[in-house]
């Protein structure tokens, strides 16, 4: 696997309530990644950007909403993938870096 595909995976972390709440307790982040992306690929991103070692990844797809938009127009949002990757003990991700 190229180091191009790697840095394509994650998409973005994934900031909510409950993604909070996992982050907190258990040492598990959640990530917005591709829709093809598969686990080890996940596993292999995420190591390989934040030089952390992953115990465990789930991924889930997340099914896009049906909104109107103006009267009878319909449209809906893309469906997208999440990446739920709990990190072994002692390993953490900092996404604020240094504060000064």
């Amino acid at each position: 696997m190229n180091d191009e595909r790697l840095m394509s995976i994650l998409i973005a972390p994934h900031v909510s309530e409950k993604s909070t709440r996992v982050a907190d307790g258990s040492n598990q982040f959640t990530f917005r990644v591709r829709v093809d992306a598969r686990k080890p690929e996940v596993r292999r991103a995420v190591e390989k950007m934040f030089n952390v070692e992953v115990e465990s990844v789930s991924v889930l797809n997340v099914k896009g909403k049906s909104k109107g938009i103006r009267g009878r127009i319909r449209g809906r949002r893309p469906d997208w993938r999440k990446a739920y990757v709990r990190l072994k003990p002692g390993h953490d991700i900092d996404f604020l870096g240094p504060v000064e």
